[in-house]
């Protein structure tokens, strides 16, 4: 396929509101591409150059790509605000380049450092503009800025592909299933290009490298909850640390957070450690935390201090971190995850040699109800958050919450509202006063409606920050700025707000309770909400209003 074909749906996508449109276009789009094709445009019109988990950063800034236009690009900027405008105004080629050969240059771009990179990358993108129509020249600049505001999720391109072999979403689900356990949307778009069928899931497996979404755990509001649901289980300490997923194959390790964000170089001596005591090619699943002298897990707040980009040596000698494993999704070649939870462990339990750094988690086998009550006391006496019980015949849910896995914390027996919310902040205000200092007054959240691939408001959060948090708040809120309200955000007027940000901030939330509300979309509004921590999640990972009216129901039924 030819660019400049691409660069006319992207004009057409942006020109839409309606998210049935936009799953109609991009099914249009991905059924007259070829299989390798479909793959660069899953990832370019998501604006990226390759998955989500591994994407090369192009490098260039506003600074940079004003240089490479040329003189007269500096003016018009100031006038139109969008450098993708400003190079399909100053754009006179007349090139056809493909898909193909344009990734390649952008590619190019990414990959080129050190000394005199700058002009070289301004040359090379020069080049490429010259040999695009002026349309494909905004949208190529908008993808190497990193600006391509398309208005659509990966949950999005996944419905377009249904919509591609049946004319409607009715194979989403399966077409989910393949997403879900090997996370590459553009792998995911060529399979089902190659294929044609939502038959694939079945032998589409997981891959060393790829991450799996991780499953998720229900909330149990008491332990006769879980006993009365699962009945003889097994029950694990639920650590309050950094959920984690390991890659290991021929000694190499990768480590995704629960973002799919490849966090291997902060973390050294865990790579060490798996590397010691996990000797097959595997994917393993746990959480890292940091231990005292005493044996006892130390508070989040100690664990989270390794989350880094400098110092890492340094940091990894003063908070040395354990990795306890929870689970095997991948063993050599055979997939794990559907195999069930006692097969999985005995796996796991075989995989793992004695060592320092890699445990298994703390687990036991019930049979009582009785004795979920005693475990849980242990766990919590052991400085842990809860518990998680899990069913002994269950697969591994790749990206799903369901009550294969159920949570109890000890948080539960506390407060009204028992767990914390993971929110997407959506806008922001300015601040008055003292917060003018920070350019942040205060900042509305919300929710995930999975259904209709849209964010739902249910508070505005403007206490419970520090003077640190404000401006760290700020400063990702500019970093995801953007012009107007984002098409899928149901904001009533009175929450309108000065700034918009796009749905990539998440946060962990805590609140007094749960109320119904008139004013929030959500039908539900958070009382006294305040600010626990920033979160590695991506937006459609957040809390849904399905599991906030669960949350609703629980705190109703504790009272």
């Amino acid at each position: 396929m030819k660019f400049g074909e691409l660069a006319k749906y992207l004009q057409k996508l942006e020109g839409t509101a309606s998210r049935n449109e936009m799953t109609v276009i991009l099914a249009k789009l991905f059924g007259e591409a070829s299989p390798e094709d479909a793959r660069l445009i899953a990832y370019l019109s998501a604006g990226r150059l390759g998955p989500a988990y591994n994407s090369p950063d192009t490098g260039v800034a506003d600074k940079m790509m004003v240089k490479a236009l040329g003189p007269e690009a500096e003016k018009l900027f100031k006038q139109k605000g969008d450098m993708g405008l400003v190079a399909q105004e100053l754009n006179t080629g007349k090139g056809s380049l493909s898909v193909e050969e344009v990734h390649e240059r952008l590619l190019s771009i990414a990959r080129d450092s050190g000394t005199g990179s700058q002009e070289r990358k301004q040359e090379l993108i020069r080049k490429l503009l010259s040999e695009l129509d002026a349309v494909s020249a905004k949208y190529v600049v908008k993808i190497i800025l990193g600006k391509l505001r398309t208005g659509f999720s990966d949950m999005t391109v996944l419905d377009s592909l249904s919509w591609m072999l049946a004319g409607d979403k009715s194979k989403r689900k399966e077409i989910e299933k393949i997403y879900n356990v090997r996370a590459d949307l553009g792998e995911v778009a060529k399979t089902i290009k190659t294929y044609r069928t939502n038959r694939t899931h079945r032998t589409y497996g997981p891959e060393v490298g790829t991450p799996i979404l991780m499953a998720r755990a229900e909330r149990a509001k008491t332990p006769q909850d879980i006993w009365e649901r699962n009945g003889k289980c097994a029950v694990e300490y639920k650590l309050d640390g950094l959920r984690i997923q390991a890659h290991l194959k021929g000694g190499i390790v990768t480590l995704f957070s629960r973002g799919m964000e490849d966090v291997t170089h902060m973390y050294p001596d865990i790579c060490e450690g798996l590397t010691k005591q996990l000797k097959n090619n595997c994917i393993v699943e746990g959480e890292m935390i940091a231990v005292g002298s005493n044996g006892r897990f130390l508070p989040f707040q100690e664990t989270v201090q390794r989350k880094r980009k400098y110092d890492i040596a340094a940091m990894a000698m003063k908070v040395p971190l354990k990795i306890y494993l929870f689970d095997v999704l991948l063993l050599n070649r055979t997939n794990m995850t559907n195999r069930t939870n006692k097969e999985r462990r005995e796996a796991l339990e075989e995989l793992v040699k004695p060592g320092e750094v890699v445990k298994l988690m703390p687990r036991i086998e019930i049979e009582t109800e009785i004795e979920i009550e005693k475990y849980f006391k242990e766990a919590v006496g052991d400085g842990t958050e809860g518990i998680i019980a899990k069913k002994l015949d269950g697969p591994y849910q790749a990206g799903a919450r369901d009550f294969n896995w159920i949570k109890y914390k000890k948080s539960y027996t506390k407060s009204a509202l028992a767990d914390t919310i993971d929110a997407v902040v959506m806008g922001y205000d300015v601040g008055q006063g003292k917060r003018a200092s920070f350019g942040i007054g205060d900042f509305l959240i919300g929710v995930y409606e999975s259904d209709l691939d849209s964010f739902v408001t249910v508070a505005k959060v403007g206490t419970g920050l520090t003077d640190q948090e404000w401006r760290e708040m700020k400063l990702k809120c500019q970093m995801s700025n953007v012009k107007s309200k984002p098409e899928n955000y149901n904001v009533k007027k009175e929450m309108n707000c000065d700034h918009w940000v796009g749905p990539k901030i998440v946060v962990e939330i805590l609140a007094d309770e749960i109320t119904k509300s008139p004013m929030h979309t959500s039908g539900y509004a958070l009382r006294f909400p305040r600010l626990v921590t920033f979160r590695e999640k991506k937006p459609q990972d957040a809390t849904t209003v399905q599991e906030l009216l669960n949350m609703f129901k629980l705190q109703q039924e504790s009272r």
